[in-house]
């Protein structure tokens, strides 16, 4: 993972920790891989204990706000610990991915 990218994704993260308590939080994807191009995405994998409607809205405001002082686009997947752990989630081909090749910040 580039520098920036990593830069942009701890901003994020301590960003994100003020408003919610974080259980894990990646980066995956091309930028993960260091394979992006000029177009690519930052995806992140935000994990949290509970999540309500309106965490949920504070979240997104504060990705979006991250991306748009750095220009880039931040795709966040956010899921909380239940799922990730009973529900059919905890096999999907994505969580598994995230979990081999997702970049802790």
């Amino acid at each position: 993972m580039e520098q920036r990218d990593r830069e942009i994704a701890r901003e994020l993260k301590d960003r994100l920790a003020e408003i919610v308590p974080l259980v894990d939080f990646r980066v995956f994807g091309s930028r993960a891989r260091g394979d992006r191009d000029e177009y690519s995405d930052l995806d992140v994998f935000i994990e949290v204990e509970s999540l309500d409607r309106n965490l949920e809205d504070k979240i997104h405001q504060a990705v979006w706000e991250v991306g748009f002082a750095h220009s880039v686009y931040i795709s966040p997947l956010i899921f909380t610990r239940y799922e990730l752990e009973n529900t059919p989630l905890r096999s999907s081909p994505i969580v598994k991915n995230i979990s081999e090749e997702g970049v802790k910040v």
